[in-house]
């Protein structure tokens, strides 16, 4: 969801008439159906109100489209929805595709629309630069990169204060292994299982989904470590996680004292002991896991799990393309909501509202490091457009209390959606911080297996011609995901 999502109440109870045009729809899977019914969800819901006027769209047929897609695009068949959606327009938290039809966004295009599309604010800031100066490359000074590191940098805990501009998340972490191996002078980096961290050559070693890896040699040196899953691994229950709304697993943890969080720490004292070499260059880590399904850790485990690796003369990343910029509502920072200070902090997606820009933000002590050893230079990184938007972005996150909101509209949600989970045995479980939340499907909360793919896809797409637009993720993509603007 996009952090500037405030009728949020009001989209969940889908309480005024819809302007969508109805379409027939395939029927649903027994599990969904006998779950739903008990709602009358089955009945199509009225969307909220909306006062935005889109364009009409007056361009290739929907056919032609498809074709173009097939025939000259890589991959073709990365589209969402058995009928891919042909978007036109955008407008805070609403998106149109080419028949007018109005959809509530809650992926905000993959976490990365964090003020709402087409932000009139961020709109005329970049359209002012457009008519000023787009890019010069980095051998020129020029006033909106200087500005904008001064209001990141101010953002951000001490030492945490040199920043390295980029053009993507991939980049940025990529960057980031360079700086940890050239401050160490170690080889080895460390990544849970369940990661994603990019898929570029490079950062694709820490990247630890199945189908995001190639049957080629990836890159030396990175190895994975177990995930603290207190839903799905062998630990863990009611009382482990950061979150309004906890696993109905039972565990034995008290609330002051988390035995889950002790039991995933000897496992990685074990990835130490048997797997890397005696000293190590760092370990990456998102503060909570994205494409894996929002999956939370236990409360304190990454507080000792940096000791441990500093012990061991690496660095820790903490990774907050996804967490970052009040998404989780509480905090600024997805780092700081585990008591932790990192050594390097790599940012992007929400970091330009959806323009192409990524950031590496470290100490001074590392910057010089990787200073003695190469060059650092990108043509586009901190071109002055991305940077007046990216200030354009921090302004209004600040304005318009985005981040307190992304606290009180995701305590919320978490809250309802708990609701659904006790009443229905197809939710597994229901988790995330603020405006940063997944539900996880299940054939029954016994066993915790996956609701089969065909099925989950089948929500997915009734989702979607009910007006609502949500991703899916997951090992086994069995994770409805919600991550709005604010």
């Amino acid at each position: 969801m996009t952090l500037a999502c405030r009728h949020l109440r009001r989209a969940l109870r889908l309480e005024t008439s819809s302007p969508r045009i109805p379409k027939m729809r395939p029927s649903l899977s027994r599990a969904f159906w006998t779950s739903v019914t008990k709602l009358g969800v089955h009945t199509k819901p009225r969307m909220p109100p909306c006062d935005f006027i889109p364009e009409k769209y007056q361009s290739l047929a929907y056919q032609r489209v498809l074709e173009i897609n097939n025939q000259h695009l890589y991959p073709p068949r990365t589209a969402y929805f058995a009928e891919p959606l042909l978007l036109h327009q955008g407008h805070m938290e609403w998106l149109f595709d080419h028949e007018g039809n109005r959809y509530l966004d809650f992926f905000s295009g993959i976490v990365t629309v964090g003020v709402g599309h087409c932000h009139p604010k961020v709109n005329a800031v970049a359209q002012k630069q457009l008519g000023r100066l787009w890019h010069t490359s980095p051998i020129f000074f020029n006033l909106p990169i200087h500005e904008y590191a001064e209001k990141l940098s101010a953002l951000l805990p001490e030492p945490l204060k040199v920043i390295f501009f980029t053009n993507s998340g991939s980049e940025a972490n990529d960057l980031a292994m360079l700086m940890a191996r050239a401050h160490s002078t170690n080889i080895d980096i460390i990544s849970f299982r369940g990661a994603y961290h990019g898929g570029s050559p490079y950062i694709l070693g820490l990247t630890n989904v199945g189908y995001f890896k190639m049957e080629l040699p990836g890159a030396a040196g990175c190895e994975s470590t177990m995930c603290p899953d207190v839903f799905r691994g062998p630990w863990g229950g009611s009382h482990c996680r950061d979150s309004p709304v906890q696993t109905i697993r039972k565990c034995s943890c008290a609330p002051d004292c988390c035995q889950a969080k002790d039991q995933y720490i000897e496992q990685f004292k074990d990835t130490l002991s048997t797997a890397v070499a005696k000293s190590i260059a760092g370990f990456f880590v998102e503060p909570i896991q994205g494409v894996s399904g929002i999956v939370q850790y236990p409360k304190g485990f990454l507080k000792e799990a940096f000791k441990l690796v500093r012990e061991r003369g690496g660095v820790c990343i903490s990774d907050e393309v996804q967490t970052g910029f009040g998404r989780l509502g509480s905090h600024y920072w997805g780092f700081q909501t585990h008591d932790i200070v990192p050594d390097i902090v790599t940012l992007a997606k929400g970091i330009g509202n959806g323009f192409p820009m990524g950031a590496v933000v470290t100490t001074p002590e590392i910057a010089k490091s990787l200073a003695k050893r190469r060059f650092c230079f990108s043509t586009f990184g901190g071109n002055p457009l991305a940077c007046a938007i990216g200030s354009a972005v921090l302004e209004v996150i600040k304005e318009e209390n985005l981040q307190e909101n992304s606290q009180e509209v995701g305590t919320y949600m978490l809250l309802e959606l708990a609701k659904l989970r006790d009443e229905f045995e197809i939710v597994g479980d229901v988790r995330g911080k603020g405006l940063m939340i997944g539900i996880e499907m299940v054939k029954d909360k016994m066993s915790r297996q996956p609701l089969p793919p065909e099925e989950v896809s089948q929500i997915h797409e009734d989702c979607k011609h009910m007006g609502l637009l949500v991703g899916k993720s997951g090992i086994f993509s069995q994770m409805k995901k919600k991550r709005q603007s604010g």
